[in-house]
């Protein structure tokens, strides 16, 4: 699994004119699934975001988690993170997860966020999605299970 993760003051998903998910202070995720990924990998990466020490205490260090600001958090999929450009001019997706076990990965890694007690929102898989966010920082980081 691979993931980009951007600490937002805001951030939301429109599909077709209308906002599915919207969240104020939080962490927007996209995440692309492998085809040899599996629910450790999601155990994995939840685990990691939720708890990654990237917001500012009184002091102004990146000394808090998003589990310890109660911060939302805004999950949309996205397989052309698996992209592999390293070879011509059009990327090759071999490595994305097909898009049944891709569905089923992306569901159980927000459930599992869920289970943390974060406020979670998400797009809609497989839909063309207009997503905007007002960076905070900003903060970008690519995170990945392997």
């Amino acid at each position: 699994m691979r993931a980009v993760v951007q600490r937002v003051k805001e951030s939301s998903v429109t599909v077709d004119g209308a906002c599915i998910g919207k969240i104020g202070r939080g962490l927007m995720v996209l995440l692309g699934v492998a085809e040899k990924d599996t629910r450790r990998e999601a155990d994995f990466l939840v685990d990691k975001i939720i708890n990654l020490r990237i917001f500012e205490d009184e002091d102004g260090k990146m000394n808090l988690s998003l589990k310890n600001t109660g911060g939302a958090l805004l999950v949309v999929s996205q397989f052309t993170l698996l992209g592999d450009c390293r070879k011509g001019r059009r990327p090759s997706f071999v490595q994305a997860a097909g898009p049944e076990k891709a569905e089923e990965l992306y569901e159980y890694f927000v459930e599992k966020a869920k289970d943390n007690g974060l406020i979670v929102e998400t797009g809609r898989f497989r839909a063309m999605m207009d997503v905007a966010l007002i960076n905070d920082g900003p903060v970008t980081l690519i995170l990945e299970s392997k």
